[in-house]
């Protein structure tokens, strides 16, 4: 064996320097995985800026069709919430089966605040974000304790609680008989028709999903992937898990309650019926038709879904 190692050494001819070798690596490297990488981000930032485009435009396209421009921000706004719960359940693997109550209560949150204390559309809305937020996070601590089906049905009770509280709390949310939402505004402008409304749901949309991408890339969103994969391993890697699950529910209830105070802006009138277990198994359903742990997957399967409930209602 030795002989026939001298004797290929021989044929192959004098070694290659170091340099040439740390020169002929990078060369490999750039021919066979640089350009296929290369293609993939440009074909993905085309794609990107080509639905951009689309969106951008699509009020003009078909300018006196205001259902569509309707559906098309609704489709914004329930898939701003199902990317939400995708980075719950798909990227922290946490179960979440009642997630409109996040919605009920971000909606309700705006529509109060803008009709009992006159907030504006801004405040109206921040101010339902840190409500949902809060109680994401309450809803987070008993996920340290909770696994698999007992989260699951956890979260169905949380689900099916909100509509009922707000249902018998009257006084303050009206009851059966909803409430009416003011049009938004920005300052002296009044967002008041279909087309304000849609490039307002959509431009939050695409906030929102560049926030999502971006903390996937950062430690935190590491943890969570992490996390999803077991618990014992996050801890074995000096994850903490009380941080990471809580901020899983809050970050998850705070994109539900932006969607929810945007669907009140759009309907102009909520009940505690528009916000039902039907609605939480909706969204479980556009985040596994899209992709799970999907940014763009989230939006894709809202959008496909909302569309086959609309030609299916009919």
């Amino acid at each position: 064996m030795a002989r026939v190692f001298r004797g290929s050494e021989r044929q192959a001819g004098p070694a290659a320097t170091p340099a040439a070798e740390a020169g002929a690596a990078p060369a490999a490297g750039r021919g066979r995985g640089a350009r296929p990488l290369a293609s993939r981000l440009n074909s993905g930032t085309a794609a990107t800026l080509a639905t951009a485009v689309l969106i951008l435009l699509l009020p003009f396209l078909v300018p006196g069709s205001t259902y569509l421009h309707y559906l098309a921000a609704l489709m914004a706004i329930w898939g701003i919430a199902a990317l939400g719960l995708n980075l719950l359940i798909g990227v922290a693997g946490q179960i979440s089966l009642g997630h409109a109550g996040f919605m009920a209560i971000g909606s309700y949150a705006t529509a109060l605040l803008a009709t009992r204390a006159g907030a504006s559309f801004p405040v109206a809305l921040l101010g339902a974000a840190a409500v949902t937020g809060a109680v994401g996070f309450l809803m987070g601590l008993p996920a340290l304790r909770l696994h698999g089906h007992y989260l699951a049905l956890a979260s169905i009770s949380f689900g099916a609680a909100v509509p009922e509280i707000i249902l018998q709390w009257d006084t303050l949310t009206g009851g059966h008989a909803g409430v009416l939402v003011p049009g938004p505004a920005l300052g002296p402008w009044e967002l008041t028709g279909e087309r304000q409304v849609y490039y307002l749901a959509w431009g939050a949309a695409f906030v929102l999903m560049a926030v999502a991408s971006n903390l996937l890339r950062t430690r935190p969103g590491r943890a969570l992937m992490v996390l999803r994969e077991s618990d014992v391993l996050a801890q074995s890697l000096g994850i903490n898990l009380v941080t990471y699950k809580t901020l899983a529910f809050t970050l998850s209830a705070v994109y539900a309650g932006i969607a929810g105070g945007l669907y009140a802006y759009l309907v102009g009138f909520i009940s505690p019926f528009d916000f039902n277990l039907t609605s939480s198994i909706a969204l479980v359903a556009m985040i596994v038709f899209g992709g799970l742990a999907s940014v763009p997957g989230s939006m894709l399967g809202t959008a496909a879904l909302v569309a086959l409930l609309q030609v299916f209602s009919r």
